[in-house]
């Protein structure tokens, strides 16, 4: 089935042009080794019923170093038999010493749940093996029984930070006897939530210690970077690494899929996500069971329903499309977090029994639940990360079967260079895994939660960290009242539990419960948002999806964390609009930029002209929820948009910030090369913007929309009535467009629009400043040369930018609070950064932006390429 719809691709005139990369890797037989002499005969029998006789040359590997009592790190392919490597020595310490114990770590409770039944199997061979999941959705009834009885005690890093350190008393007999710990799917602990995790390593090392116990550490990996390096800073111990990856494999197609362009001068390509459904919809024909992995939660909804939905269109009046209700087939579902854990495992038994033939999720099916052997992953969009490639394409073919996998590029800057670089894609190293366990704010964090556990003897260290740095850290919560010094220890002082305040996934630990009415009018919980999401995707009037199902948002309660919900069948969706504002509060470096010359379109500039100053430092960043808008399905048309009043968020962390110098913009201005000046409409602008409204009416002149129409009004917070606001009058053709404000303010080129309707038709007809486009392109790139996701970025552009002294100015700083290095590594590559977005803008075919280098301008308006590329001419060619 696989093979046949690889040809018809090859010959399909719709799709095979858009290959722009197609690597097949050969199949690879196994290297196996008999059973090793001093395996346990109950063991040898329970694998023998499985048909297992021999062991892959890394489960040999991992049972030689275990039993040597090393810790140890599997570094191999998905699917490769990790689980049976960490079992086997683990079960064989068990059957020869009754007491021995372990703990098992897995990244989420689902994962945990599908490892839970690879002991079940062990469990019914081998007596007196009792096994059992400690986690959140644990029932109070069973977990002391648990704490008494299970040998290995299944869990996440949350639940440990949570649930068992600050209770470590209720485990005493557990922890006395630890002897392994497991940390499964390893590589997923890097950055914040990483360095998290090290320091609970840390506080739970020093609670066994407190026992008598000295575990022994054993962990699991997908193939990255640095596995060692990131294994030994977990667990801050040498770790020998295993990554002869022994297991079989079947011949693998990895294809890189650029979508066809629509529009060459606009540089406009199909939508990545249309194009996916497409192939996903051929892979379902052909029989071939698949999953699609999507980058966003609402990614994964509006494939769901292009897949599951049927779309009617009367081609007379596109206004007309309509959403009809989904399929109820569950041969297509979705996978992402918010789905409830009956949902998620039903899912999961789908995919392996083969009643489910596509699912679409996100990266919460990365990691290695076992869900049978996929014939396909569609991968929408590049995930950030080349590791994060090779996982989500390591969930197709399984065993010895074939697979393909098919990268589907979107139209961003990132993945369009890796579409015209395929080489740089295939020849490139998984990224470094980084943690920071000493990242001051985490640390301390963590401090305080290994207090409150035991008391700190002084000069006792914790981790890695030298006993004077601790102690230091120690006075400081002295004297901030945390703690109490007495007979040469510190003592935790407050009444707050304090892990419970802290998130090791989130800077919000508060989830947001969703719920709706069921058919019998009472509420039912569909999901959950986790606290900073919640503002944006389930604010009042938003339109939340849950299994290709609508929901309308009627009301968001932040005291109780409640968001209400109603099903609904509506023909758009909607996207949240977000404000930001950024404060520097400390510059730790700056660098002014200039005094070189090159030949081109601007003025030569002097040895002692600057071209702008590139900065990093500490800053705050405020963000609001605004408004959102209503976007049609298919068409994404822009009905509307609505105003919002969110409390807004803050964000300390840091930052990397880019101004250009007075010099510079008057080049640029010069050379008519600068469009982001405010618009000077003249002295007489207030007169003639009355004359236009009174000549029309005051009716907006595409609605017809009067300025004292009750649907114009506002509502304040105390439902009083606030006056309505003034109709504007807008210019047919662009103001920039005329040399002359008399010229532009004819009164033939000036109109009378409502609020909204000035905003569909400035979308329409805007002009994309220079400034933008440098923002654009830069946001897009750093990732590939930090190794992020670029979710862990955020930009921002400021023509008249205050902390720079009113200079335009572009700002990329790290979403983590406190920052996680990202801004000072921007500013150390600042100039290789410039000059491959030079290279990136000046070798894009469009005509004047587009989606693939400096953004769109609108449909009928002016890009911002020409000018982008003159401001990064100036800046990289700064030495």
């Amino acid at each position: 089935m696989l093979q046949s719809l690889l040809d018809y691709w090859k010959r399909d005139e719709e799709t095979a042009p858009n290959f722009s990369a197609w690597m097949t890797t050969p199949p690879r037989a196994a290297q196996t080794h008999p059973f090793p002499t001093d395996l346990p005969d109950p063991l040898r029998d329970a694998l023998s019923t499985r048909g297992i006789s021999s062991l892959y040359s890394h489960q040999l590997s991992a049972w030689i170093h275990t039993r040597a009592r090393k810790n140890i790190i599997l570094a191999t392919g998905t699917a490769s038999g990790k689980t049976l490597a960490y079992n086997l020595p683990i079960l064989a310490d068990m059957l020869r010493n009754p007491e021995s114990r372990a703990l098992y770590l897995f990244p989420t409770k689902a994962l945990a749940q599908d490892q839970y039944s690879n002991l079940e199997f062990f469990q019914s061979k081998i007596a007196n093996l009792k096994s059992s999941i400690y986690d959140g959705d644990t029932p109070q009834s069973s977990r002391s029984a648990i704490r008494k009885n299970a040998r290995i005690v299944l869990s996440n890093p949350d639940m440990l930070h949570t649930g068992i350190l600050p209770h470590h008393s209720n485990w005493s007999d557990f922890l006395s006897n630890l002897k392994f710990i497991v940390i499964d799917e390893a590589h997923t602990y890097r950055g914040v939530f990483g360095s998290h995790v090290a320091n609970v390593i840390r506080r739970l090392k020093r609670v066994a210690n407190f026992y008598g116990a000295h575990p022994q550490f054993i962990l699991a990996s997908a193939t990255i970077g640095n596995p060692k390096q990131l294994a030994e800073n977990l667990i801050e111990e040498d770790v020998e690494l295993i990554d002869n990856d022994g297991s079989s494999r079947g011949e693998r197609h990895f294809i890189i899929y650029n979508p066809p362009v629509t529009d060459p001068a606009l540089g406009l390509r199909k939508s990545n996500l249309l194009e996916s459904v497409r192939i996903a919809s051929d892979l379902l024909k052909h029989d071939i069971q698949s999953v699609v992995f999507a980058r966003t939660r609402r990614s994964v909804e509006i494939i769901l329903t292009y897949l599951q939905g049927e779309v009617k269109s009367k081609k007379e009046n596109p206004s007309h499309f309509s959403l009809f209700t989904p399929t109820t087939s569950h041969s297509i579902r979705g996978y992402r977090s918010g789905y409830l854990p009956h949902q998620r495992r039903e899912i999961e038994q789908g995919l392996r029994d083969g009643t489910v033939k596509t699912v679409v999720a996100t990266n919460a099916l990365e990691l290695g639940i076992d869900i049978g052997g996929l014939g396909a992953a569609v991968i929408v969009g590049y995930p950030g990360t080349i590791a994060s490639v090779r996982q989500q394409a390591g969930r197709a073919g399984r065993g010895d079967d074939p697979a393909v996998s098919i990268m589907v590029a979107s139209s961003s800057p990132l993945d369009q260079f890796l579409a015209h670089h395929p080489d740089y894609f295939f020849g490139s190293s998984p990224e470094q895994a980084l943690v920071n366990p000493n990242h001051l704010l985490i640390l301390l964090e963590h401090l305080r939660c290994a207090m409150f556990e035991l008391p700190f003897q002084k000069g006792a260290g914790f981790g890695s960290l030298s006993d004077e740095l601790v102690d230091e850290y120690l006075e400081f919560m002295v004297a901030n009242q945390d703690a109490h010094f007495s007979n040469e220890k510190y003592y935790w002082m407050k009444d707050q539990y304090p892990a419970a305040t802290i998130s090791l996934r989130s800077a919000s630990p508060q989830s947001v419960v969703l719920q709706a009415t069921a058919d019998d009018g009472r509420p039912t919980t569909i999901g959950t948002v986790d606290g900073e999401s919640a503002a944006w995707m389930v604010h009042p009037g938003a339109i939340y999806m849950h299994e290709a199902q609508q929901y309308f948002v009627q009301e968001y309660n932040l005291e109780e964390h409640i968001a209400q919900l109603i099903p609904v069948g509506l023909d758009y969706y909607t996207e949240a609009q977000r404000k930001s504002e950024i404060e520097v509060i400390n510059t730790i470096e700056s660098s002014l930029l200039g005094r070189s010359s090159r030949a081109g379109a601007l003025p030569a500039r002097t040895e002692t002209q600057s071209v702008g100053e590139k900065s990093y430092g500490e800053i705050q960043v405020t963000t609001q929820v605004v408004g959102f808008k209503k976007l049609r399905w298919f068409t994404y048309e822009n009905l509307g948009e609505e105003m919002l009043d969110m409390p807004p968020s803050e964000l300390q962390t840091t930052g990397y910030w880019l101004s250009l110098s007075e010099e510079t913009l008057t080049r640029l201005r010069d050379a008519g090369a600068w469009s982001n000046d405010p618009n000077n409409y003249g002295a007489d602008w207030t007169r003639i913007r009355d004359r236009v409204r009174a000549r029309d009416k005051y009716q907006c002149q595409v609605c017809g929309a009067l300025e004292t129409d009750p649907s114009t009004l506002r509502q304040a917070q105390d439902g009083a009535t606030l006056r309505a606001r003034q109709h504007d009058v807008h210019h047919k053709i662009p103001f920039r467009s005329f040399t002359s404000a008399e010229e532009a303010n004819r009164l033939e080129n000036l109109t009378t629009l409502c609020r909204t309707c000035h905003q569909k038709v400035e979308q329409n007809v805007r002009i994309r400043s220079g400034l933008a486009g440098l923002g654009f392109v830069l946001g897009n790139l750093a990732p590939l040369f930090l190794m992020c996701d670029p979710r862990d970025l955020g930009t921002l552009t400021d023509p008249a930018w205050k902390p720079a002294n009113g200079l335009p100015s572009v700002i990329l700083y790290d979403l983590v609070p406190a920052g996680i290095g990202f801004s000072q590594k921007l500013f150390e590559i600042h100039d290789e950064l410039l000059q491959r977005a030079l290279e990136l803008v000046s070798e894009c075919e469009c005509e004047d932006g587009c989606p693939s280098c400096v953004g769109p301008g609108g449909e009928n308006g002016v890009g911002g390429k020409m000018e982008t590329l003159e401001i990064l001419r100036e800046l990289a060619f700064n030495k």
